[in-house]
């Protein structure tokens, strides 16, 4: 089994996709394994492979 690059994302956190900067910042709907479930305000709701992309948590919306 691969290792899961978001191990501590939990639902309702803020996160960006380190490939994809014009998504802007989403927030995590739900994680199940590796699988984390992402509204971002301008692509929707993405499905990411927690193995293959580790998202970056924002602390802050400036």
């Amino acid at each position: 089994m691969d290792d899961d690059l978001n191990p501590v994302l939990t639902p309702g956190l803020l996160v960006r996709h380190p490939d994809r900067p014009d998504w802007g910042t989403g927030q995590v709907q739900s994680k199940i394994g590796t699988r984390v479930t992402v509204m971002f305000p301008d692509e929707g709701k993405v499905v990411i492979d927690g193995t293959r992309v580790a998202l970056d948590l924002v602390f802050d919306m400036e």
